[in-house]
């Protein structure tokens, strides 16, 4: 098994995708430009056209929208496409940069590449694959983490997926592979998706409407599953991945791009650097201010009770021996004689003292 684990701190994928538009100097400069915004990887698509799609298969409507409708999907990936030794490069540059190399295979022999050629530590399963139950076993059979997707699924996709990975890793011998199998390995073998898979919630339109994110199903997932959730984020902008960490999020991935006036599918959709910087440096402001869930003041609240709270202070001029009434009291800072909720236990006292207006009255006198 691999030692990689999900850190302690939320882990911040820039996701380029194929915004190099098949260009290996402009994928270089991608993976620049995540380490100098401070994320934790960049992660790239490891595909073969023909093992993806055929020739009949339709692009979608926001490739379409953004590449045209002349070329079919088949021949838009053909050009999309990142060489093996494209990628040896890239993840050499992520070494020098210090920087984590990720990338998503499609097909089977993109996963095996990746998991042997590039040894990678741990495998990003786009949505799409989410019910590509053999590709899903074969990486848990590699014993690799997963960080899995969950887009354009129901809790009932996403129990068949982690079904798939529990076969895979338990390697049970009683179970055959199929529905049946995988819910079963889910039931019997469920604890060792624990340290290995995270899901990510994840919209999948390009760009998805804040309206149709639904943030609050990180909660469901990680209720259902018990497993650590994340956010993939496909809307413009960087709110819904910072409400993300807020709610809970473990993961963000979030596309980028140089520039997206750019030609391709998913440059429209991207963060351009200043915007993917300020991401990287909202979320782990978000993460300081979340802190812990213990309510007790902080340090530097405490030189500020006294100022900011109240006392009881007599009113006006009272002569030692009058009877306290609530004529007598009122509440004024600062905070350092008798609290508020105690100005009850005052009244019916005789004062021990003369006292000026706004004078704190003695504790001694409280009963």
């Amino acid at each position: 098994m691999t030692v990689w684990s999900l850190p302690a701190s939320v882990f911040i994928i820039a996701e380029a995708g194929v915004n190099h538009n098949g260009e290996l100097e402009r994928a270089l400069a991608l993976v620049d430009t995540a380490a100098q915004c401070g994320v934790d990887a960049v992660k790239f698509q490891t595909f073969k056209a023909t093992a993806l799609a055929s020739a009949a298969a339709p692009k979608a409507a926001y490739q379409a929208r953004e590449t045209g409708s002349g070329e079919s999907q088949l021949d838009m990936l053909r050009r999309l496409e990142l060489s093996p030794s494209d990628h040896h490069v890239l993840a050499e540059r992520c070494r020098e940069r210090n920087i984590l190399f990720l990338s998503t295979p499609f097909d089977m022999g993109s996963l095996h590449f990746l998991a042997t050629d590039m040894a990678l530590p741990v495998i990003k399963i786009g949505s799409g694959d989410l019910t590509n139950a053999p590709l899903l076993m074969q990486i848990a059979r590699l014993g690799l983490p997963v960080i899995l997707s969950t887009g354009m699924s129901d809790m009932d996709d996403v129990a068949e997926a982690l079904g798939a990975l529990a076969f895979g890793y338990a390697a049970d011998p009683a179970l055959t592979p199929g529905p049946a199998g995988f819910a079963t390995a889910l039931q019997r073998h469920g604890d060792r998706l624990q340290g290995l898979v995270t899901l990510l919630h994840c919209t999948t339109e390009y760009p998805a409407p804040l309206a149709d994110t639904h943030l609050r199903a990180m909660a469901t997932l990680a209720d259902r599953f018990g497993l650590p959730v994340g956010f993939s984020d496909h809307t413009q902008g960087i709110t819904a991945a910072l409400g993300a960490v807020a709610l809970g999020a473990r993961v963000i991935e979030k596309h980028f791009t140089l520039d997206r006036t750019l030609p391709g599918p998913d440059h429209k959709a991207s963060l351009e650097p200043a915007a993917l910087r300020a991401l990287a440096d909202g979320v782990r402001e978000m993460e300081l201010a979340l802190g812990d869930s213990i309510k007790r003041p902080c340090a530097a609240e405490l030189s500020n009770r006294i100022v900011a709270r109240k006392s009881v202070v007599a009113t006006g001029p009272i002569q030692a021996g009058t009877i306290l009434d609530s004529g007598h009291l009122c509440l004024k800072r600062p905070g350092d004689g008798i609290r508020p909720a105690q100005l009850w236990q005052l009244i019916g006292q005789p004062a021990n003292r003369d006292y000026a207006a706004d004078e704190k009255i003695d504790p001694c006198l409280l009963p």
